[in-house]
């Protein structure tokens, strides 16, 4: 079976355990950023597929990746949750009138 997509890094080793093989490589930086960009929705998919707490957890590693890959700073996210808030009100905006 054929997969080309980015794995958790343990899995050539549980795979090996299983008494089966596994061809693969590691990605250059230009294929890291696409492959965590398409890991990211894959896990994002089937955790609204199935919102449970294995399928959050895959979305939080991937993302927890990409904040790694970028070198993304907790303070300039921080900042913009000061900023603009979180999600925390439920505020749902429908829609934004012009000055009359």
């Amino acid at each position: 079976m054929e997969y080309n997509k980015l794995v958790r890094d343990n899995i050539p080793e549980l795979i090996a355990g299983r008494g089966k093989k596994c061809i693969y490589h590691i990605a250059d930086d230009r294929e890291y950023n696409l492959k965590l960009r398409e890991k990211l929705v894959e896990e994002a998919q089937e955790f609204l597929e199935n919102p449970s707490e294995e399928e959050f957890a895959d979305v939080l590693e991937v993302l927890d990746a990409i904040k790694g890959y970028m070198r993304l700073s907790g303070h300039k996210m921080g900042m913009k949750a000061y900023l603009n808030g979180r999600f925390e009100k439920r505020i749902i905006l429908e829609k934004v009138l012009e000055n009359e």
